[in-house]
């Protein structure tokens, strides 16, 4: 049951991020992706502060606003949340660790990625 809540959340999610990228703004900067990302970030950091400590907030709830319709809309949303947490908790070091090597390898990955496809078309 909680994989029905998570895939229905990411459809939802999904579709926002699409809806999102229909948006007719014409220029170079990323700017409906940057957009997204933020957004997706005030979203998951809102449905964490507001299931901490409450004991009437479902699992299946928490499962589908932020693995389901965060995960589906970004993912760029828990990274965000992820690093907050290390940091907060003061892991600094493993706090930046992790924020440089999610930007460094998931560009490299993407570089990567489109070279392997090279190969194989």
């Amino acid at each position: 049951m909680k994989f029905l809540f998570v895939a229905l959340g990411g459809a939802i999610g999904a579709m926002g991020r699409y809806t999102i990228s229909l948006i007719p703004i014409k220029t170079e900067f990323p700017i409906l992706t940057l957009t997204t990302n933020i957004i997706g970030a005030v979203m998951i950091g809102f449905i964490v502060g507001i299931a901490a400590g409450k004991d009437n907030v479902s699992t299946n709830t928490v499962l589908f606003w932020k693995t389901g319709i965060c995960g589906g809309f970004t993912t760029f949303s828990t990274f965000s949340l992820e690093a907050i947490t290390l940091l907060e908790n003061k892991s600094f070091l493993s706090g930046g660790i992790y924020i440089v090597l999610s930007m460094i390898g998931c560009i490299i990955g993407v570089w990567s990625g489109r070279k392997l496809s090279a190969l194989v078309g």
